[in-house]
């Protein structure tokens, strides 16, 4: 038993409303529960109540104790001053009102639901299972799910638009510098995502600005800046780059990364490092206001469109500097577009509509609904339990799910959590 459920208890009324007692065994009505209060400060808000048929407004506090009332030192706290009911399960103390009168208080488990605690029980008393209620969740209405999924999809949409507002911060505010070096984090993947992200940032975005006109210097700029030029190799086009660099090194001051960062094992060639940064190359090339021509688009068809971009020649035969391969074009494939839209357009995006006050909910529903949804295993084990992701819309906002309330057994903030315990 925790405060959380005794929370949970007095929000819905999971307790014998119709023969209510106090301590001092005068007869409670509960008129209004009260706000629930997910700041500091009593537990619930404004709550309205009859106690001997006296009409009484104020807070109410939720202990496991009465004693716990000291413990939290409450009665040193005006906040609680205007506190008119204490719940507590556990009644070992009289606590005090200002007027020195005892506070009515309320031994909730007296009154509390067997429904309740047995479906509260069963959630949380099985500790082998994937998620709490990964037997019952099947059960749950289209509607009550559907409405969850939104909000848990724009909860982690809201995550990651904060996690975003550090780089922005050490950018000043520049949201195409911004969009730079999250979209060459994200170029990396999850394996070389962090030197990826170095090497963006060890680049001013200004002297980026003034070489992204030249496609050479652009090359020699980031491939140099990755460590992938320290090398004396006689391959003429890694020559032509390392000379341009040396060049751009002197000019603008440069100091690279190091290239033991980046890693090849077990990737699979089209990801290699060497073939996303040429890859990167073309795009900083042909757009030179990436970010607000991304923001113009809306169809997953446009931004197909806008990353079919053709790498040098060089790495159409290549997939790293030491040797030549077979001719493939490297195109950027949809399904890494998917991730790049995912886990770097949208948020940007979602982040920049929110600094201006103008979030368009219904656009961003409509475009990660025409994602596929991604496939990892949280998803394939929801699929399993009988939990389908059609779009990334839902994978996303089961990936939320599960990391933000599953995985933290926080069932009675959750919608699916709350509809089981209230059966």
């Amino acid at each position: 038993m925790n405060e959380d459920f005794l929370h949970y208890v007095w929000k819905y009324h999971l307790f014998d409303i119709h023969n209510l007692r106090t301590t001092s065994n005068e007869e409670l009505v509960v008129l209004n529960a009260g706000l629930h209060n997910q700041n500091s400060g009593p537990d619930f808000l404004n709550a309205q109540l009859k106690i001997n048929n006296q009409f009484w407004a104020g807070n109410v506090e939720i202990h496991l104790k009465s004693s716990d009332w000291y413990a939290h030192n409450h009665e040193i706290d005006k906040n609680y001053d205007a506190v008119i009911l204490h719940v507590v399960w556990e009644d070992d103390t009289t606590v005090f009102m200002k007027n020195n009168a005892p506070l009515p208080t309320l031994i909730l488990k007296n009154f509390i639901l067997d429904s309740a605690i047995k479906n509260y029980q069963n959630l949380f008393s099985v500790q082998q299972r994937w998620i709490p209620c990964e037997q019952e969740i099947k059960t749950i209405d289209a509607f009550t799910f559907d409405n969850w999924k939104e909000r848990l999809f724009f909860e982690r949409l809201e995550r990651k638009s904060n996690e975003i507002n550090s780089v922005l911060s050490n950018n000043n505010n520049d949201f195409e510098a911004t969009f730079f070096q999250l979209l060459a984090k994200n170029f990396g993947l999850k394996v070389n995502a962090d030197p990826f992200f170095a090497l963006a940032k060890s680049i001013d975005f200004n002297v980026l600005k003034k070489v992204r006109f030249d496609k050479h210097q652009l090359e020699a700029l980031l491939f140099g800046q990755a460590g992938f030029l320290e090398e004396n190799r006689e391959e003429k086009h890694h020559e032509e780059l390392k000379k341009e660099y040396q060049y751009l090194q002197h000019k603008y001051k440069l100091k690279p990364i190091a290239k033991f960062q980046f890693s090849f094992f077990r990737m699979r060639p089209n990801n290699f490092p060497t073939i996303r940064i040429a890859q990167l190359v073309v795009l900083c090339h042909q757009y030179q206001n990436m970010f607000s021509k991304l923001l113009e688009l809306e169809k997953l068809k446009d931004f197909y469109a806008f990353f079919n971009v053709d790498v040098h020649p060089f790495w159409k035969t290549h997939y790293t500097f030491e040797k030549a391969s077979k001719s493939s074009p490297k195109k950027i494939t949809k399904s890494f577009i998917d991730l790049l839209l995912i886990n770097t357009i949208i948020p940007l995006k979602f982040n920049y509509q929110k600094s201006r006050g103008e979030v368009s909910e219904s656009d961003f529903l409509d475009l990660i609904q025409q994602i596929y949804a991604e496939k990892n295993s949280v998803i394939n084990k929801f699929n399993y339990i009988g939990v389908s992701s059609k779009s990334a819309y839902d994978s996303q906002a089961l990936l939320e799910l599960k990391n933000n309330y599953c995985a933290k057994k926080r069932c009675l903030n959750c919608a699916i959590g709350v509809k089981l315990l209230k059966k």
